[in-house]
């Protein structure tokens, strides 16, 4: 069986993304509203490709480490 790249696996839904950093649904829809995590539109649902996503984490570990 293949490995599928990052830019072949299923991008997440808020729901996901909520449970995978133990926040509630509208802090991640505030975080999307806000730009700080990327996302896109399908339908009326909004999806994180994992890149984004490791992006988003990293850079807000490098704020808090700068104590922002």
């Amino acid at each position: 069986m293949a490995m599928l790249t990052t830019e072949e696996r299923p991008r997440l839904s808020v729901d996901d993304v909520a449970a995978r950093l133990q926040v509630n649904r509208k802090t991640v829809r505030r975080w999307i509203r806000s730009g700080k995590l990327r996302a896109v539109k399908a339908g009326r649902q909004h999806r994180v490709a994992h890149t984004d996503l490791a992006l988003f984490l990293r850079s807000a570990a490098t704020s808090d480490s700068k104590g922002v």
